[in-house]
């Protein structure tokens, strides 16, 4: 009996010596369509290590970049659902959920990148934020994408003249195909990936895109006439499923909203300097960059007249507010 006493006298010690039991992991899941060393999968990879250091390990979020999760649009779904607890992707396919975001895609919409981060960064893009709850998403943060513009293999377009009838790509969405007819052109939708057999071939005489895009699809080799109009920039958007949003604590809720805000300056200076790099290969390799006049960038925007009167009146109020903003 002594002896089975001793041995559990030891048994006590030694489980009063062990190291508290540490609080149990949350792993969640982001999908990401970029690749791993892509401006916003590091934004992702960011805002995961701001908030598993300040949850102290208890909730960690693994990234699945590449595609791994699913292509963009059955991503968004599985993150309504909760499948999927978030995902980082453009605002355009954001539009079919809260339609307010087709006014954030407008043509020639900003005075220029300081404007759109004022509107983002301010009372707007909160609203814009908020607005996704209804569908089941909680906005989180804002991430850089750049701006998008005119590129082809026959001239400088110095201005809306010398887009007349030249054949450009264009993503199957009606917004672009108005903006490319407006301007004269020939809207071409196809497949982003044939893009550059198309140009190489003829099919198509140009494109739209921004300079990382042009640059690492090595478009520039086909059409090295690029002309810096900026005519949309369309943001990224980090998304969080509400579903998952509503299981955590609201202590929980707070940590991701802040870490995800707190991973935009770091997005943000890697697309600066991925744009960087992108304009200085593809110009020393012989593309020809032009930059629109005061008088042009006024014609170009005219153009779009008539794009925005077809918007319904709650969009026009809002292109408004944005356009006040200073």
């Amino acid at each position: 009996m002594k002896r089975f006493l001793a041995v559990l006298a030891v048994i006590a010690v030694a489980a009063s010596t062990l190291p508290a039991a540490a609080a149990p992991q949350m792993v969640l899941r982001l999908g990401e369509t970029h690749v791993a060393d892509y401006p916003t999968t590091k934004g992702d990879m960011e805002f995961s290590r701001l908030v598993e250091e300040r949850t102290g390990g208890r909730i960690r979020i693994e990234i699945y970049h590449s595609k791994q999760l699913g292509e963009e649009k059955a991503v968004i779904e599985q993150v309504q659902f909760g499948a999927i607890d978030f995902t980082r992707v453009s605002i355009s396919p954001l539009a079919a959920f809260a339609p307010a975001f087709d006014a954030l895609q407008m043509p020639y919409l900003y005075r220029g990148e300081e404007h759109m981060w004022k509107v983002l960064n301010g009372p707007i893009g909160e609203e814009f934020l908020n607005s996704l709850e209804p569908a089941n998403f909680v906005g989180l943060a804002w991430y850089d994408s750049g701006a998008r513009n005119f590129y082809n293999s026959k001239r400088e377009i110095k201005s809306v003249a010398d887009l007349k009838g030249l054949k450009i790509r264009v993503q199957e969405s009606k917004l672009m195909m108005g903006l490319v007819s407006a301007l004269g052109a020939v809207p071409t939708p196809m497949p982003f990936g044939e893009v550059y057999s198309a140009l190489q071939t003829g099919v198509i005489e140009g494109a739209e895109n921004n300079w990382p895009s042009y640059f690492s699809t090595s478009h520039y080799e086909v059409a090295k006439y690029f002309t810096l109009d900026g005519h949309t920039r369309v943001p990224e958007i980090l998304i969080a499923s509400k579903m998952t949003m509503d299981r955590l604590p609201k202590e929980d809720q707070e940590i991701i909203r802040k870490a995800a805000k707190d991973s935009m300056p770091f997005q943000i200076k890697l697309w600066k300097e991925f744009e960087k790099v992108s304009e200085e290969k593809v110009t020393a390799a012989g593309s020809i960059v032009t930059h629109l006049t005061p008088e042009a960038v006024a014609e170009f925007q005219k153009a779009m007249e008539p794009l925005y009167s077809e918007l319904t009146p709650e969009l026009q109020a809002m292109v408004k507010k944005i356009q006040e903003v200073k």
